[in-house]
């Protein structure tokens, strides 16, 4: 595995593997690899020829009070993962090396940026989008792999592609989860023991709210408001659990067929978001 910091050093990698006709898929993260990213990398081995991954923290998407300090950095750890997993190239610049004094370009892909995570954490989706933005235009990938589990992030990055011609195709992971249910991610580390016996109630208040839903109910309102109560009786502070509509994320009207349930909501320090996605049949 080439393990590169520069932007020059990468391009000059890309650009021999394009002279050999080689295609590349890009697994962006920012490090503290855990079997969720794996899952994209082994995804992305099995989906082009070269596998290029990206640490980076980036500060433009976290807000005022938000956790880019703690965020955790295991950067030892990570490079021993990638490496067994057949990575290519790792990408790992610094933050001056992507945000250049005077940088003063960003990407805002409005409306469904401004839904759900994007109402509390203002600027957030701007960053993501710059980043990502950016990154394409470094990498030049054929392919981009991006979980499930935020979904929001997923729907800003689609509508981003489709809206600026970006020729790279997104490849929709599905959510790793660990036993009980709780989706993998970087902040179940702030959860404590007893937190974390807590955190699995966010996924199962999903697959309450999608069985009343597949089961015929439809008054959407009244289904959230009760698993944001159940939530805050388990323990969360809940900022929003919506159903919507899959591929813009407004709130779901009572024939659309192809939904998602959202939820976020903070346990402790740790601010943990998951979905589910609700196919309903045309009887329903």
């Amino acid at each position: 595995m080439r393990i590169v910091t520069t932007i020059t050093d990468l391009r000059g990698q890309i650009k021999q593997w394009q002279q050999t006709g080689e295609s590349i898929a890009l697994v962006p993260t920012m490090g503290n690899l855990h079997e969720g990213h794996l899952q994209l990398v082994r995804t992305a081995r099995k989906t082009a020829d070269r596998v290029v991954v990206s640490i980076f923290v980036n500060p433009t998407q976290f807000g005022e009070g938000e956790d880019f300090a703690a965020y955790p950095r295991t950067e030892r750890e990570d490079r021993e993962k990638l490496h067994e997993n057949a990575v290519d190239l790792l990408f790992l610049p610094a933050v001056q090396e992507i945000y250049p004094p005077g940088c003063n370009t960003f990407i805002t892909v409005n409306g469904i940026s401004d839904l759900h995570c994007g109402a509390s954490r203002l600027g957030h989706f701007s960053g993501v989008a710059t980043i990502v933005c950016k990154l394409f235009y470094m990498v030049l990938p054929d392919f981009a792999l991006f979980g499930e589990k935020d979904w929001q992030q997923l729907a800003v990055i689609r509508c981003m592609v489709r809206d600026l011609n970006i020729p790279v195709a997104i490849v929709a992971v599905p959510t790793v989860r660990e036993a009980d249910g709780l989706a993998m991610s970087s902040r179940n580390a702030y959860l404590t023991p007893a937190q974390r016996r807590r955190a699995p109630k966010l996924y199962q208040s999903l697959l309450d709210a999608r069985e009343m839903l597949v089961s015929g109910a439809m008054d959407f309102s009244v289904i959230e408001q009760q698993q944001v109560q159940f939530l805050a009786e388990a323990g969360f502070q809940p900022d929003y659990f919506s159903i919507c509509c899959a591929d813009n994320l407004l709130p779901a009207a009572r024939f659309d067929r192809d939904l998602v349930i959202l939820v976020a909501a903070k346990l402790g320090k740790a601010r943990l978001i998951d979905n589910v996605q609700v196919k309903k049949s045309p009887g329903d």
